[in-house]
């Protein structure tokens, strides 16, 4: 994020290291939407996922065809 102010420039932004469960949850997402897309490049998604002690939580919602060809919970497993 970027803002200029009374003439001070702000800049912040997020980083987490290598193996943060961020960067995961982020990868799992990704190919969610890449998957979806795949079946149906008009579809409507916005996907995201959350992770907590050997939980996995896809949260989102879906607008396509063929959602059934999707399996969210194997893709989740194959990242």
């Amino acid at each position: 994020m970027e803002a200029q102010k009374d003439g001070y420039f702000y800049f912040a932004s997020e980083s987490v290291g290598e193996g943060h469960p961020d960067k995961l949850c982020d990868q799992i997402s990704d190919a969610l939407v890449d998957a979806c897309l795949a079946v149906d490049p008009d579809a409507i998604l916005g996907m995201e996922a959350a992770t907590k002690s050997g939980l996995m939580v896809l949260l989102g919602e879906i607008t396509m065809k063929n959602r059934e060809l999707v399996d969210a919970e194997q893709i989740a497993r194959d990242v």
